[in-house]
């Protein structure tokens, strides 16, 4: 047989299938009327396995090997079922509420408190002075203690790093987000260049050991090791820098931004050190309250899964259904969990986009521990033109 005769016969399969599939669907809308009537949940996980059991052995009757692909197909189809099922009977009501209820606009920039890790000099400092301006943050020692200020009221926003293009996530302050689930207000991708900063007058010679942040250390690694430097973790690259500013040492170095050392009084012996030259960092502004402003242009869930074969490609492929473009996942073991995970998800979109709130809602009534962190605006970072992370 030609190829051209076997594409002829694909095609004429594929439009008996495209018919079955609408009639299936059909279906799929009559039993959502049937389950509306009698108070019925729209996932009958049970059902579903039958189902699937059902169809892969028939398929691997037919021919060996067949089972998988036919379980798979199958798996998809009853997930779109069950999409059109939650559309018909308007499930989710719970987060419908709540996302009817979202402020539509941030507090005002000078009168939020704002509160980030570190000290003045920092990057949050700056992803501060991009998402807030004008406003006057609060500076904190440790990440949790950013959390700790929104929990107990004493700030309406944090503002936190959480990855960085060439360094990755910052796996704290996700395990504090899945902690904590507050909302995400807001966002921006902040240009981090590196500088090394040491005490006027001191020689690029004289400097043996280079204090900073983890994240900032990997990102300027191969300046580190080509200069002989020995890196020092510190809590933080502004406080770094004010350490060594007080320090009195000239062997001591710090890395931070240009701004850390006009206001601690340091020389920068070179710039631009980090290894990438497109190095970002994504910041996000946590908040107790949820805020969906009318230019939202980002999504950020989380969800558990059980550690089952094929359980995340299924939520996944709802999203692909839905035309989003996923952003990130991050995954976090859970405590005790057996193999259980949460997941962090980001996506492009808008709740005012068709389909993205029905999607949410139905997912809402059928992942663990399932939470909508936001529908928030994410500033891209100046030179946006450029190379993407």
């Amino acid at each position: 047989m030609e190829l051209s005769e076997i594409r002829e016969e694909i095609d004429r399969l594929d439009a008996q299938l495209t018919a079955l599939l609408c009639r299936r669907m059909d279906c799929a809308a009559q039993v959502a009327e049937y389950k509306a009537a009698h108070s019925l949940p729209v996932l009958n996980e049970e059902r579903e396995k039958a189902v699937l059991r059902h169809v892969r052995g028939m398929a691997d009757g037919y021919r060996e090997g067949y089972g998988g692909a036919a379980e798979l197909v199958f798996s998809t189809m009853m997930d779109a079922s069950r999409a059109l099922q939650h559309q018909r009977l308007e499930g989710g009501s719970a987060l419908r509420a709540r996302i009817a209820g979202a402020k539509r606009a941030l507090i005002p920039a000078k009168e939020a408190r704002i509160v980030c890790q570190g000290v003045p000099g920092a990057f949050s400092d700056e992803a501060a002075g991009r998402l807030f301006p004008g406003a006057s943050p609060r500076f904190v020692p440790a990440f949790s203690d950013v959390f700790a200020a929104v929990a107990d009221g004493t700030a309406d926003y944090g503002v936190l790093p959480v990855e960085n293009s060439s360094a990755g996530s910052v796996n704290e302050v996700y395990d504090l987000v899945m902690k904590h689930r507050f909302s995400i207000a807001a966002a921006v991708e902040v240009p981090v260049r590196h500088c090394l900063l040491a005490l006027p007058g001191a020689k690029a010679e004289e400097i043996a050991a280079v204090y900073s942040k983890q994240e900032a250390l990997a990102q300027c690694a191969e300046y580190l090791a080509a200069h002989g430097l020995e890196a020092r973790q510190f809590s933080n690259t502004a406080a770094a820098a004010e350490m060594v500013a007080g320090s009195g040492d000239r062997t001591i170095a710090a890395i931070a931004s240009e701004k850390a050392a006009k206001l601690y009084n340091l020389e920068i012996i070179e710039k631009n050190i980090q290894t990438a030259d497109d190095n970002i960092t994504r910041f996000i502004a946590i908040s107790r309250e949820l805020v969906i402003p009318a230019d939202a242009n980002k999504i950020s869930l989380i969800f558990s899964l059980p550690h089952v074969t094929g359980s995340l490609y299924r939520v996944l492929s709802r999203f692909a259904m839905a035309g989003l473009n996923l952003t990130k996942l991050e995954s976090r073991p859970l405590r005790g969990g057996g193999f259980q995970y949460s997941f962090y998800l980001d996506f492009e979109g808008a709740l005012s986009h068709p389909g993205t709130e029905d999607l949410l809602c139905a997912l809402s009534e059928e992942m663990p521990a399932f939470s909508f962190l936001g529908n928030y605006h994410e500033q891209d970072r100046p030179d946006a033109g450029g190379p993407r992370r």
